[in-house]
């Protein structure tokens, strides 16, 4: 009789490797590796030799970079998402995508269940196992960490290195770095460790080797840099007058922002499953792309359209950071912002200088900036009459005055 296969999301580090061990003794299965390529660069090298020596039958490590910046990055910006007014998502947003191929090569492999090395603490638990759900119901989804029988085995990291050299398992682990890391195409993510403090200061110049993907503002260039973003349709196409497909300008941006110490971000958040906690981002390229946008948007978007876009911020980040991408609400509120961005074109300059994006300058042919109008020296056009304001001003106070004669009105000094 055939193994049980099950598809286990694969970082090489010690979590994982520990699990990859456990899940094959524990289960007596097949387990299958699958690792995204969304980003991270050189902590991939080596990734497939290590998962076959620690016991994988199978590995998966697919380049998932184009789709996770076209049809993940791009669509939650045109919906200007920003979780409690400071994150720009980059974990959350790539999570649907890496549970999305994992449960195609379940499919594909004929594996009854996936695996996932998230804490029964974190949201990615909930985002994994809620992107199964909306997009394979029936299959089983094993969480180590939630299983008591696992977190008795290994109630602290000293008992998975031992458990790691007992089975000859190749993970280099140590305390150099006292803290996790996460990193993607979109940002990278600190958190653990003496981070798990709010007070301990994440810019001090002693703690500046955490960073990967940007300089300090005081060590960024003493000269601002400036950049054109060109955007059609509420998507970026092009930077400095170079045509660019999704992946290119995040990579652009990056470079550009993390040169110019752009995009770090130190915040407590809200996570779903009820705590609070404290998370250290980098977001270089994505912060420039996120303000550029927003600056195109204001020239070119109708006010009531961007009004009601914008009443779905809070909601649209909130489903995002709780792994609700799939939901069938999610997806109503991108068609309302996909109509929304039709006429978001033009070109965005801004400056960069020590940690700061300054606007520089905004075009577009199909701006609805009107200077006649928007003057203030007589209009050309006669299309604005100052007078008008008068009735318009009365109408608007008319519901005020009515409710102050029935309240009583305030003393007014």
């Amino acid at each position: 009789m055939a193994k049980e296969k099950i598809v286990l999301a694969y970082s090489g580090g010690l979590d994982t490797s520990v699990i990859l061990t456990w899940l094959k003794e524990t289960y007596d299965a097949e387990i299958i590796t699958f690792t995204a390529d969304i980003g991270q660069k050189d902590e991939l090298d080596g990734l497939e030799e290590k998962a076959i020596k620690t016991g994988a039958s199978k590995v998966y490590i697919d380049d998932l970079r184009e789709e996770f910046a076209k049809d993940f990055i791009y669509p939650m910006f045109q919906a200007g998402a920003l979780y409690e007014g400071q994150y720009l998502l980059g974990t959350s947003i790539a999570r649907p995508l890496i549970a999305k191929r994992m449960v195609d090569i379940a499919i594909a492999e004929g594996a009854t269940a996936i695996a996932h090395g998230a804490t029964g603490k974190g949201n990615d638990q909930v985002r994994f196992e809620l992107t199964a759900a909306a997009l394979t119901p029936n299959i089983k989804v094993i969480a180590p960490w939630r299983i008591e029988e696992f977190r008795q085995a290994f109630p602290g990291r000293a008992e998975m290195i031992a458990y790691a050299e007992k089975h000859g398992i190749p993970v280099q682990a140590s305390a150099a770095k006292p803290y996790s890391m996460d990193r993607n195409l979109l940002h990278i993510s600190f958190e653990s460790g003496m981070l798990e403090d709010p007070w301990f200061d994440s810019s001090a110049d002693d703690v500046q080797e955490m960073y990967v993907l940007s300089v300090s503002p005081e060590k960024a260039p003493d000269q601002p840099e400036y950049v054109e973003l060109e955007f059609e349709g509420g998507n970026c196409v092009a930077v400095n007058g170079v045509p660019m497909n999704p992946l290119q300008v995040m990579e652009k941006l990056n470079e550009l922002g993390g040169k110019h110490g752009i995009g770090r971000v130190d915040m407590v958040e809200n996570r779903f499953v009820g705590m609070k906690s404290r998370g250290v981002y980098e977001t270089p390229g994505g912060s420039i792309l996120f303000t550029a946008h927003r600056k195109i948007e204001s020239l070119t978007m109708d006010r009531e359209v961007m009004h009601l876009r914008d009443s779905f911020i809070s909601k649209y980040s909130s489903l995002v950071y709780n792994g609700f991408w799939f939901a069938p609400e999610r997806l109503a509120i991108q068609a309302l912002v996909s109509e929304s961005q039709k006429n978001v074109t033009g070109t965005v300059r801004l400056k960069l200088y020590k940690g700061n994006m300054m606007a520089a300058g905004l075009k577009s042919p199909v701006s609805l900036y009107n200077p006649h109008i928007a003057t203030m020296e007589a209009d050309p056009t006669q299309a604005y009459d100052q007078g008008d304001a008068t009735g318009f001003i009365r109408l608007n106070a008319l519901r005020l005055k009515v409710s102050s004669g029935v309240n009583g009105a305030s003393g007014v000094n």
